[in-house]
């Protein structure tokens, strides 16, 4: 399956609902987190999905899909949480390293 690039940009919500999917969080966790329902997750996963042009099916985890289609767009704070680098990780000028496509 082919993830397509962001067909628009993600609302700051819609940014939050991505970083707690990347970091593992289920949509319960996300919606305690963000003090919203479960309802409001679910239904903000399947607008992201349809702006990365993502669809469902039986043998479709759209929410794998969504967190990679998400990391490859935007680079992802959750490698920094695991002590992992992701792969865009460079070394700066001040030797340390980050990724490139970290969003602050």
């Amino acid at each position: 399956m082919d993830i397509k690039i962001l067909m628009r940009e993600l609302t700051p919500f819609e940014n939050l609902v991505a970083q707690h999917m990347c970091d593992g969080l289920s949509n319960g966790a996300i919606a305690r987190e963000t003090a919203h329902t479960e309802k409001v997750i679910e239904n903000t996963i399947s607008r992201m999905a349809r702006a990365f042009s993502i669809q469902s099916g039986p043998d479709i985890n759209l929410r794998v899909l969504l967190a990679l289609a998400y990391r490859a767009q935007f680079g992802d704070g959750s490698f920094d949480k695991l002590g992992v680098d992701c792969v865009h990780s460079e070394v700066g000028p001040d030797g340390r390293v980050y990724c490139n496509r970290h969003i602050e």
